[in-house]
């Protein structure tokens, strides 16, 4: 019998320019419900617990927030990123 389990992107996100890369990649074509998954996906990879002490914010509500029904505030967004060590920025778009 083969064994299967779900795929889960935090477990190969091991290298900051993995993370930039995943969170660029999101940012450039999803949805906002997708780009909160993934920087939950990021989050996980770099424990929940460690980053809801570093951004004040309760674990419960960072896994909820960063869920793929989540919706995070701009406040959490960036609480996030900063604990991270990540920024956001904006570009011109090419079109």
């Amino acid at each position: 019998m083969v064994k299967t389990r779900t795929f889960d992107p935090a477990e190969f996100l091991t290298s900051e320019d993995d993370v930039v890369r995943y969170l660029n990649v999101w940012m450039e074509d999803g949805t906002p419900q997708e780009i909160a998954r993934a920087l939950g996906d990021v989050a996980r990879s770099k424990g929940m617990t460690e980053i809801a002490k570093r951004t004040g914010l309760g674990r419960q509500a960072l896994y909820n927030a960063l869920s793929e029904n989540g919706n995070p505030t701009l406040e959490t967004l960036m609480a996030v990123l900063s604990a991270l060590g990540l920024r956001l920025s904006v570009t011109r778009d090419a079109a």
